[in-house]
């Protein structure tokens, strides 16, 4: 098996990987493949998750490494741009430690590497009784989809198909798997050998573990820079997490901005 990818975009052109956040797939970077239409696009869905769902573990350090051949083989001169969102910024961290070399700028949004409140109690026994009471009885239930994506999501209406095939598919040993590699997730050794400019983004409301881990890797990757995202209007933590799509002309501003050299959106603040 392998890993499923979407490619768009130019043939000659720089190359774009984008690494989607957990449990969902590339089809939540539609509104950056349909804007940044300039370059190359390779939209991979990770093991466990879209069509990659019999694609089996799901582990972040794998996960990167199949990037890490995705880039190698198919990536115009052999580099890509990296954009990684919550756990698809986790393994473009695991890549940029693990493969330095293969990536040419980076962009980390939510890219979690300290353990959130109550993490210690997230066992595999746990979270797979939570899959069990919380999504098997709903996998035919609209109005429980449709509560999931807005308030656990923060996933806009008009994605409703593509979050609804994404929760069905969504098995308990992916969730499980999820879950695990997104809380044991820390800094990897290697970091500091990255030359890739590196844009760590978090939003103004998301934990204070997020922010902090965005400082982490700002910390020790020579070339990174962290911003504060805030929105001009009211969002909810969830729908700034998934801010891809939620303020979809600003992250594609920002991805742009940031892979030209040019001055990055007002609504960026410094990481203080």
């Amino acid at each position: 098996m392998a890993l499923y990818v979407e490619e768009t975009g130019s043939a000659s052109a720089p190359t774009i990987i984008f690494l989607h956040g957990g449990g969902g797939a590339g089809w939540m970077w539609q509104p950056q493949i349909e804007q940044l239409d300039e370059y190359h696009c390779l939209v991979p869905d990770l093991p466990e998750q879209g069509r990659s769902v019999n694609e089996k573990p799901f582990r972040i350090q794998d996960s990167a490494a199949q990037i890490a051949e995705l880039i190698r083989t198919r990536a115009h001169h052999g580099k890509a741009h990296v954009v990684g969102l919550s756990e698809g910024a986790q393994v473009a961290v695991a890549l940029l430690a693990s493969a330095p070399e293969l990536v040419d700028h980076a962009v980390l949004s939510s890219a979690l590497v300290r353990p959130l409140p109550g993490a210690k109690l997230m066992t595999p026994g746990l979270i797979g009784l939570t899959y069990r009471l919380s999504v098997t009885p709903f996998k035919n239930s609209d109005w429980w989809i449709r509560l999931n994506m807005k308030y656990a999501a923060g996933v806009p209406d008009k994605y409703y198909p593509q979050f609804s095939t994404s929760f069905k598919e969504l098995t308990e040993s992916g969730f499980t798997n999820l879950m695990i590699e997104n809380q044991r997730f820390r800094l990897p050794h290697g970091l500091e050998q990255v030359k890739a400019p590196t844009l760590i983004v978090v939003g103004k409301k998301e934990y204070p573990a997020m922010h902090q881990s965005a400082r982490d890797l700002a910390a020790v990757i020579p070339a990174a820079q962290a911003y504060q995202v805030v929105h001009d209007g009211k969002m909810s933590l969830a729908e700034e997490h998934n801010w891809n799509m939620t303020a979809p002309d600003l992250f594609t501003q920002t991805v742009r901005a940031w892979l030209s050299g040019q001055a990055l959106p007002k609504q960026l603040h410094p990481l203080m």
